[in-house]
């Protein structure tokens, strides 16, 4: 079989010099109802962006939605392997994006081509790959997983099937942990925001503030989790927010989460944890290149459009719509 052809990304067009509507918001909801649109935003995203968007979401609430929508155009502020999702689940829809180049590290790490290499290695896996990796990723894999449901198709295999996990090792290792299986191969991909969380500030925080619960995503590294009073998904940390007890929480994940954490559970506290030495490091530089400047031009020109193949959204839909259906 030839390789699939990857997916290649255009450059976002220049912003032009000419002034923006003095009411960007006023003009960005005209644009939506005059297009049909709806706009779609990861929880990481700016406040001002998660504010305006149609749906706010996870990786799964995010996949879940474009599967859902009748809108002509969709608009979507994450990154790209989230907007090629939205396409691969809608083909005949416009994808727009903010910025193209909002791309992520944990995708970025694990190009197709070093996949087959280590697919090549273990011959009698099966390959389940999370979310956040390509379309020509998502192409080669069995199965894809959010942090939402790996846990629970992980669990779908027979014990004895061993699994080529990808692109994520931590979030592989803390799958070996949850479901007991040692038969999970992890790649050695991370997520640049997710990895950089310093144990050793967290336990600063926790003597400094020890009514405080620590939420962590399983992207990030052991020692942190270990340090956690729990872990889970973006939504699921979201959860546990309004529904502890407590009311200081430490927060191990991007923190443009915390905006959505203070909308549910006001009147509770939710501190960053920081990375080594306590600088902002933990925010995701892709995430935020999307502004509401770039919203407003991609819904007047209707560009970036996200693209794709159609031989090669036909073999990443496959595993995508395993997904769903055991979702």
């Amino acid at each position: 079989m030839e390789p699939l052809v990857p997916l290649q990304k255009s450059k976002s067009p220049a912003v032009p010099t000419a002034p923006l509507p003095s009411d960007l918001e006023g003009e960005i909801r005209r644009l939506m109802k005059q297009r049909n649109a709806v706009f779609l935003a990861h929880y990481y995203q700016d406040s001002e962006i998660q504010d305006l968007a149609d749906f706010v979401g996870d990786s799964l609430q995010l996949a879940q939605a474009a599967q859902r929508t009748q809108a002509d155009v969709i608009l979507f502020a994450g990154v790209h392997f989230m907007a090629e999702t939205a396409k691969i689940l809608n083909p005949t829809r416009t994808v727009l994006v903010p910025d193209l180049s909002a791309s992520c590290s944990l995708a970025d790490g694990c190009p197709a081509e070093k996949l087959r290499v280590w697919q090549q290695k273990y011959p009698d896996h099966v390959t389940v790959s999370y979310i956040n990796c390509s379309a020509a990723v998502k192409a080669i894999s069995d199965c894809i997983v959010t942090s939402s449901n790996a846990e629970k198709i992980i669990r779908s295999y027979p014990e004895d099937q061993p699994i080529l996990f990808a692109p994520d090792q931590h979030l592989g290792r803390w799958l070996q942990k949850k479901t007991g299986r040692q038969n999970i191969v992890c790649y050695p991909g991370s997520c640049m925001v997710h990895e950089i969380f310093s144990e050793r500030e967290i336990v600063r925080l926790k003597h400094e503030f020890p009514d405080a619960e620590v939420l962590a995503h399983p992207e990030c590294e052991e020692r942190v989790l270990g340090q956690a009073h729990f872990i889970g998904s973006t939504s699921a940390l979201i959860k546990r927010a309004m529904e502890s007890t407590a009311t200081r929480f430490i927060i191990a994940t991007e923190p443009g989460v915390i905006h959505e954490m203070k909308k549910r559970a006001p009147g509770k506290e939710f501190i960053p944890a920081p990375a080594e030495g306590g600088c902002a490091c933990n925010e995701c530089p892709h995430m935020r290149l999307n502004t509401l400047e770039k919203v407003y031009l991609a819904l007047r020109d209707l560009t970036p459009q996200l693209t794709m193949p159609e031989e090669l959204r036909l073999a990443a839909l496959r595993p995508m719509e395993k997904m769903l259906s055991l979702s």
